[in-house]
């Protein structure tokens, strides 16, 4: 199983903070933020990983991570995003890369708590289709919405209004090689973007897309909001 984290945009949410530099290379307590999604990969045993980065700031990424041995790697594959395609579009840059294995996506703003390894070997042993990871949340409306029954998955709703449940998509996504078909046909959205959650709930509509509840807590870093809250999450974890 290979990873994929995705930390292209403009971030435009947290300017002007991000004048001067790409959002995921944004301190949280003692680390830039893009080190918390390579280290929820590696501990879960994911040695093979491709960042996707983008914007002015993209050689930046390659000067602080390298070949990845902070993070006990030999190497780290990179790949340029232009623009604001979306995260289906800078999925579908990792397709030559993903190609013929089964891929973990972590979005690079997305911190968590718990050891995903737990879930990654659940999809190892899943079939086909694909895997969420949801938590719930006290804010729905800013994110991608599931609706859930017993345990299917029913569809995901991008930044409802009116949250058909409190239960957020986390920045975690488990896909197998039919991710690559999806992204290929997909138009985009009313924002111009290829939009994950279209992924997502054409696996739906297949019938092959699972989810597990989160334990611990996550956060994402994208607004000021969200930034500051996690690094209060980091510093409070590093004082226990």
């Amino acid at each position: 199983m290979r990873g994929v984290v995705l930390a292209g945009g403009l971030g435009s949410r947290l300017s002007p903070l991000t004048r001067v530099t790409n959002k995921h290379l944004l301190p949280i307590y003692n680390k830039p933020m893009i080190f918390y999604p390579i280290e929820t990969l590696v501990r879960a045993g994911i040695r093979d990983i491709l960042l996707v980065t983008g914007g002015n700031n993209a050689g930046d990424f390659l000067r602080l991570l390298g070949n990845g041995k902070d993070f006990g790697l030999s190497h780290i594959d990179y790949v340029y995003q232009e623009g604001e395609g979306g995260i289906a579009e800078a999925l579908g840059l990792a397709r030559y890369y993903g190609q013929g294995d089964r891929i973990v996506v972590v979005l690079g703003d997305n911190i968590l708590e718990d050891d995903i390894t737990p879930y990654v070997e659940s999809f190892r042993r899943q079939e086909a289709g694909a895997k969420i990871l949801l938590k719930e949340v006290d804010d729905p409306e800013r994110f991608g919405v599931a609706e859930i029954g017993g345990d299917k998955v029913l569809g995901i709703e991008e930044k409802p209004k009116r949250p058909k449940s409190r239960y957020a998509v986390t920045g975690v996504y488990f896909y197998d090689g039919w991710v690559w078909d999806v992204i290929s046909t997909l138009k985009p959205s009313a924002r111009g973007e290829l939009e994950i959650t279209d992924v997502n709930n054409a696996y739906i509509r297949k019938g092959q897309m699972t989810f597990d509840i989160l334990r611990g807590w996550w956060t994402d870093a994208g607004t000021f909001e969200s930034l500051y809250r996690a690094n209060r999450l980091i510093a409070q974890r590093a004082g226990d």
